[in-house]
């Protein structure tokens, strides 16, 4: 990290910013245990900061254990207003600052880095990112087109298609346009080919609002379900193939884009890969790192993560999850901002890799700062 982004005694300064306004609240709640749990604190200090369901950034305390998904059944963990809020100065200092619920206010420190692990609009869309960059404050991750693109399933597809990535043949719907000429969107959608269908929220995560069609008769009351959490819907064909992903990690210097080994991911028991499998319910889904591909195999789907990773004007990290079928890769989506606990794919991709999850956390860091 260079000289010029350390603190007073010696540490930099690491804003770790979770929670946040979407559906995926809970799960940015699990990844910052992650890093909390992980991030070496001989090297940097960490400010914890915690972004209410209504968008009020409060202060969040620094304990793992207290923001990670609990087993079974239990309430997941929520960022809750106590009366005690957050700012960052528009000064150019980066300065952060705590008020309590008198209005007093004291100085947390000079932020020299935000690592944000907010999933889902608010978030992972640009927007936050617009925030750092109006800020003046270096942040881990995807910059604002990258971020904005990755979360839009329709031009993230555009963009790969344009790239010549192979991208899964969809079509996109918006509200209105159903409501408007139901017939003519059914028509389309009946182009992709057959049966079955996956309906998902264009601008959402998690699987949160996707459903499997397996009979058009089903299919009004899936666009409702994405409908509930966005206006503009993708319908992708059903892809038959093996769940396969890579991670990416920028090259240092502007040298090519790094690409971990392959995961796969199995799904025991359920129609699909949905929340309740990524989150809540551990033995329906098998991790498998690394996959079981061919050296050719693995060759070409690095190339084409990177390719990916690429057309999207990706930095930092991404993940990016294809279909292997009987024809070859064809790229799902790419997340700017995976999910980042310590049994998450991502970091298990990386520690296949030889890249440990400290040293995980750490590297982003370093590329957060290295222009600095």
């Amino acid at each position: 990290m260079s000289a010029s982004a350390v603190s007073s005694n010696g540490k930099p300064n690491v804003v770790l910013i979770f929670g946040g306004r979407s559906s995926e609240h809970s799960i940015s709640c699990a990844t910052a245990a992650g890093v909390m749990g992980a991030i070496d604190r001989s090297r940097f200090n960490l400010i914890t900061v915690g972004i209410t369901r209504d968008g009020r950034f409060v202060p969040a305390v620094d304990d793992s254990a207290r923001w990670a998904l609990p087993p079974g059944d239990q309430a997941l963990p929520v960022v809750k207003f106590a009366g005690e809020t957050v700012e960052f100065a528009f000064d150019g200092s980066r300065e952060i600052f705590r008020t309590d619920a008198s209005g007093s206010r004291r100085s947390l420190g000079v932020a020299d880095v935000a690592f944000a692990v907010l999933h889902g609009p608010f978030g992972e869309d640009g927007t936050i990112q617009g925030f750092f960059e109006l800020i003046g404050l270096p942040y881990v991750g995807n910059g604002v087109l990258a971020s904005a693109a990755a979360i839009d399933k329709e031009f993230t597809k555009a963009l790969f298609l344009q790239a010549g990535v192979p991208a899964v043949p969809h079509v996109v719907i918006h509200r209105h346009r159903w409501l408007a000429d139901s017939a003519d969107v059914l028509a389309q959608v009946r182009g992709l080919g057959g049966l079955p269908l996956f309906v998902k929220p264009a601008r959402a995560g998690s699987s949160v609002g996707v459903s499997k069609v397996k009979s058009l008769d089903d299919f009004a009351a899936a666009l409702e379900v994405a409908f509930a959490e966005d206006t503009k819907v993708v319908v992708e064909r059903g892809v038959v193939g093996r769940e396969v992903e890579c991670a990416v990690l920028s090259g240092r210097n502007g040298a090519a884009p790094r690409v971990s080994v392959a995961g796969e991911i199995v799904v025991h028991g359920r129609e699909f890969y949905d929340f309740e499998a990524k989150y809540r319910d551990e033995d329906s889904v098998e991790l498998i790192v690394p996959a079981v591909l061919s050296a050719s195999e693995l060759a070409e789907m690095q190339s084409i993560a990177a390719r990916a990773f690429d057309a999207l004007g990706c930095r930092g990290l991404g993940r990016v999850d294809f279909f292997l079928t009987a024809e070859g890769f064809v790229v799902n989506e790419i997340n700017t901002m995976p999910g980042f606990t310590p049994l998450s794919m991502y970091p298990k991709l990386w520690q296949a890799s030889g890249l440990a999850y400290g040293e995980l956390i750490d590297e982003l860091i370093f590329l957060a700062t290295e222009a600095l």
